[in-house]
């Protein structure tokens, strides 16, 4: 029998009304594409993360891509990566014709393991892309000091980790290049979008090249392309999106974080004992709590697709699962990668479940969402 409650999703998108406004404001002004609402998002992100250059494009995938370009990064380089990811991630490494080596990923953190980083390193590797799943960050210094030891570029995959921070300052602030996602079901979201925060103002230039055709403009009717871009750049009817939602980054941290406490307090210190499921880290301090994951028992009294079925169909809970391992993938699996190479990312693949967390929820959600779990998973 399904749930006489409303349908509670996983992931909504809160947009308020003056973000609604905003927007009708710019269709209104004629000014539809890239224009002063996008050089405004900009230069609040960049005073936010500290006065580094901040580039907005369409999506958070070529913003990942163009920090490769722009690191010169391509045929016959190595990138090291996790296989628990959007494969987004790891698409792009193919896109700029390198090659992706993954490593596996910590089964506490369900991040990439940094041990397994290092011994991944060969005299190819060029880069690391780090990603910070759920919003939580890796051990940061730990990062920077790998990367320095074998002199490689960083590009943060901090999709889900606007907010997110480490020992105090900004995830965005620090470190080398940082890719952000603004897509629908993120922290703040312009519908569609990423931006990328760079080192210098050379690089910002750069990525403004390839994120519009190559083009560079002088004077009043000066053109040039000196490099291979495409079509990335944000519309300022996204960035008018972006930045109602930018105003409220402070309480949307707060609340979701928040929401995390009182998964933990309402699934309670025996959960785990109980159903031999598993809790994400407790990390406060750093993550944003973009998700909510627990992975479901190995041979537990139900499987992965039943317990999402269970979910929808008994109680009216929406569910997801963040990710399915990238190298098992058809088009991976014809690069030689297999099934055992990585067995913590295939094991959390296989059976983690994500459950609701946004920013219009409210605690008795969470009460319910952890009601219904354990209704399924404890006999």
């Amino acid at each position: 029998m399904t749930s006489a409650l409303p349908f509670l999703p996983f992931s909504k998108p809160t947009i308020d009304e003056a973000t609604i406004a905003a927007v009708s404001d710019v269709l209104r002004s004629g000014w539809i594409t890239s224009g002063p609402k996008v050089a405004a998002f900009e230069a609040q992100m960049s005073e936010y993360f500290g006065g580094r250059p901040v580039r907005t494009f369409n999506s958070g995938t070529c913003t990942m891509e163009i920090a490769l370009r722009i690191a010169g990064i391509g045929a016959g380089d190595e990138v090291i990566t996790t296989s628990i990811s959007w494969v987004a991630t790891a698409n792009v490494i193919i896109e700029v014709g390198a090659t992706p080596v993954f490593a596996d990923i910590d089964p506490v953190t369900r991040n990439i393991d940094l041990d397994k980083v290092e011994a991944a390193i060969t005299p190819r590797t060029k880069a690391i892309i780090p990603v910070y799943l759920s919003g939580l960050p890796v051990d940061m210094d730990r990062l920077y000091a790998i990367a320095k030891k074998h002199n490689l570029r960083v590009i943060e995959d901090a999709a889900q980790a606007f907010g997110s921070e480490w020992n105090g300052k900004r995830i965005g602030s620090f470190g080398d290049f940082v890719s952000f996602s603004f897509q629908a079901n993120k922290n703040i979201t312009t519908g569609e979008g990423g931006a990328l925060v760079l080192n210098n103002l050379e690089e910002a230039k750069l990525a403004e090249k390839y994120r519009l055709q190559g083009v560079t403009r002088s004077g009043v009717d000066g053109i040039d392309v000196d490099v291979l871009g495409g079509k990335y750049n944000m519309s300022d009817i996204m960035a008018a999106i972006g930045l109602g939602q930018f105003a409220n980054i402070a309480n949307i941290t707060a609340h979701r974080r928040n929401l995390a406490r009182h998964y933990y307090q309402a699934f309670g210190p025996d959960f785990e004992a109980q159903s031999g499921a598993q809790l994400p880290l407790q990390a406060f301090e750093t993550s944003n709590y973009h998700l909510f994951q627990i992975v479901l028992p190995d041979n537990g009294p139900t499987t992965r697709a039943d317990f999402m079925r269970a979910m929808q169909e008994r109680y009216n809970i929406g569910t997801g699962y963040h990710y399915a391992p990238i190298h098992l993938f058809t088009m991976y699996r014809e690069r030689g990668f297999k099934e055992g190479m990585f067995p913590v990312s295939e094991k959390i693949g296989r059976l983690t479940v994500t459950l609701p967390m946004f920013y219009a929820m409210t605690t008795a959600d969470v009460d319910r969402a952890v009601a219904a779990v354990k209704a399924i998973l404890i006999k």
